[in-house]
């Protein structure tokens, strides 16, 4: 058997291996490892890459000051958002543990990790619903026409203006164009102008209720899409991060090549250039206003997932070693790189479709579900080959939102697993997705229902906001004061093989927590009630609304007051200190990277807790041992014998009788 076989069989306990099975070294074979680093990065980009990127950022970014508002978005990106995604995947790797878990550094903090499982579930449930709706969208393009083109249908209203008319059924789009005149002229002079795809998406698709207490009844095709939904992600996360990470190869990746598609289509259309100066055109006066950077901040903060538990989770299944710091700044600058492309994208579009209608950009311009599912579907309508292109774009929907989902899953699933920590649960972990998977369906179906747009947006804006900050500044204050900076440094020293740079030292103490505060403040004092349209939210509703938002940071405070009740000592104070001291299992999972401080005590007992590459050693030394304790024993018993026999002659002498 060769040395490294030898290596492997030798450390099969520890790492989970079966006995005699060759084993990769760092490879942590009992929880898993991703294949290779392709697989996480993807995975990571996959999670931070997600439908915000395309609804959000661009309405953000021409709503403060086009292309001034990308001076504040890059300076929040360099100054907390890489430094905070560093942090976590540097945190998640260094233990191997999932958001839970990972709180052996301060158990006392260990409420911070329920926080994100809850922030986590809150957004899963919700999420995904998006992804069925758009999942109803991609089936719907399938057809000659889409439905939501013109307005001679059973839940189209008198107020229903569509850029095509209804005359133009066989018609095609280029041969139009005197109609099409007509038709915008009368949409100019209409006062109030409803499209055909906004009634499609109120009247058919969601059927909405009046009231968000009255729920009406389960739309039955979008349920059907959820249960589709869910069965896609669950399949895709049957053998968790070894399945996952072979199905991001397509779904982190085609999302581009949809975009690409898009891109060269958009930018040939009529008008579209228009609609990328008004990306684009800076507005610099807007730079002075504290609410540029309050945005900037906190789209780079929400649109990278930090705080939702998922990065640590997949940074968890490195191997111990990988360069977390170079994937860190390659994700971190994808994910905003992607905001910035897909920006020219919707724009190009926008402009396209402001330029047939003869109105402003800005009129057309939405986010949110209003620019995936109103304002695109009706854009596409003026295309040539429209189902086509609508599938394209309800395709790449539904990527960039099951890459997101995939994660989410995995951060409750790993979450649970490593908690339960038994054997029964590790090597059944499947029974653990199907059953997270079948929860989240079951919490799912009220969305589904007529007043299921409500309370998506309602967890939307309450359940993953202003928690989020404050997870997010406990975790950083934590490992940098309570654990100490100083060992935090040390640890990532010891696994990268370098330590962190001085600018990252820098933001992860002093500058990151400053900027966290900042949104926190910012999102305070911008707080407005949440409305749909001309719907506004009752009181009652935003209770609950504010109630889902405090359940993750509760969690908080009472697992450390529980924590600090449970710890030794015979004061408060003694009690807190206890609690805030690193749990002895704290440090790298796998035993031969449990080296330096995190090493046992060299000892019979811990020689084979050591290290590999001192097991050897310590084994030689301790026979060597052994050898010189059993010379030494012979040499004690011939000196007593020698003593005895001497005692005996003086005795024989002093008694001349020794038989008496």
């Amino acid at each position: 058997m060769s040395e490294s076989n030898t290596i492997a069989a030798s450390t099969a306990d520890q790492n989970g291996a079966v006995p005699g099975e060759p084993v990769k070294k760092d490879e942590n074979s009992r929880r898993g490892n991703w294949g290779n680093q392709i697989e996480f990065v993807l995975t990571s980009v996959g999670y931070a890459v997600g439908l915000g990127n395309v609804w959000r950022f661009p309405y953000l970014c021409y709503r403060n000051g086009g292309g001034a508002f990308m001076l504040p978005y890059f300076i929040m990106l360099v100054f907390c958002g890489i430094p905070l995604f560093f942090l976590e995947l540097s945190f998640g790797q260094f233990a191997s543990l999932g958001c839970l878990g990972v709180w052996k550094i301060s158990p006392m903090f260990k409420g911070v990790g329920y926080g994100m499982m809850v922030v986590s579930t809150y957004i899963g449930i919700y999420y995904n619903v998006v992804i069925c709706i758009a999942f109803y969208y991609f089936f719907l393009s399938m057809t000659n026409l889409l439905p939501w083109t013109y307005c001679n249908n059973p839940w189209n209203t008198p107020d229903c203006s569509g850029v095509v008319s209804s005359y133009q059924l066989n018609a095609s789009l280029a041969n139009a164009t005197s109609s099409l005149v007509a038709g915008v002229s009368e949409v100019v002079n209409r006062t109030k102008r409803t499209s055909p795809s906004e009634e499609y998406w109120k009247h058919y698709v969601l059927n909405i209720s009046d009231d968000i207490g009255n729920f009406g009844e389960v739309r039955l095709p979008i349920l059907g899409c959820l249960a589709v939904s869910w069965a896609v992600v669950f399949l895709c996360l049957i053998r968790g991060v070894k399945s996952s990470g072979k199905v991001v190869y397509f779904t982190a990746t085609f999302p581009y090549v949809v975009l690409t598609i898009l891109f060269i289509r958009g930018i040939t259309l009529d008008g579209a250039i228009n609609g990328i100066k008004y990306y684009l055109t800076p507005q610099w006066q807007k730079v002075l206003d504290a609410k540029v950077w309050g945005d900037a901040a906190s789209q780079i903060f929400y649109s990278l997932g930090c705080a939702w538990g998922g990065l640590i989770t997949m940074a968890s299944y490195n191997k111990f070693h990988n360069n977390c710091f170079r994937d860190s700044i390659i994700i971190s600058i994808t994910n905003c790189a992607t905001s910035v492309y897909a920006g020219f994208v919707i724009f190009s579009i926008l402009g396209f479709m402001a330029h047939h209608l003869n109105v402003p950009v800005s009129e057309v311009a939405d986010h949110g579900p209003g620019l995936a599912f109103v304002a695109y579907p009706e854009a596409l309508t003026l295309l040539p080959i429209s189902p086509l292109w609508s599938l394209l774009f309800f395709f790449m929907l539904i990527l960039l939102g099951l890459g997101t989902q995939f994660c989410l899953l995995e951060t409750l699933v790993t979450a649970i697993v490593d908690e339960i920590g038994t054997d029964w649960i590790i090597k059944n972990k499947t029974v653990v997705t199907l059953s997270v998977a079948i929860a989240g369906f079951l919490l799912g179906v009220p969305l589904t229902t007529q007043a299921g747009i409500y309370w998506l947006l309602l967890m939307d804006n309450y359940a993953a906001s202003f928690s989020l900050v404050i997870i997010s500044c406990i975790m950083c204050i934590c490992i940098m004061y309570i654990y100490g900076h100083r060992n935090y440094f040390k640890d990532v020293e010891m696994m990268l093989g370098f330590p962190p740079p001085l600018f990252f030292k820098v933001c992860w103490r002093f500058i990151s927590p400053v900027i966290i505060s900042f949104i926190l403040i910012f999102t305070v004092i911008q707080y407005k009630p949440i409305t749909y349209n001309d719907y506004v939210y009752p009181g009652w509703s935003l209770a609950i609304g504010f109630a889902m938002a405090l359940s993750s940071v509760v969690c908080i405070p009472i697992y450390a007051l529980y924590k600090i009740s449970k710890s030794p000592g015979a004061t408060f104070r003694e009690r807190l200190k206890a609690a805030c001291r690193a749990h002895p299992k704290w440090g790298p999972a796998l035993q031969e990277h449990r080296t330096g401080r995190y090493a046992p005590m060299a000892s019979e007992d811990t020689v084979e807790a050591r290290p590999l590459k001192e097991r050897d050693e310590l084994k030689e030394e301790q026979k060597e041992k052994e050898k010189e304790e059993g010379k030494e024993k012979e040499r004690k018993d011939e000196i007593s014998l020698t003593i005895q026999g001497s005692n005996g002659s003086t005795n024989t002498h002093n008694n001349p009788n020794p038989s008496a």
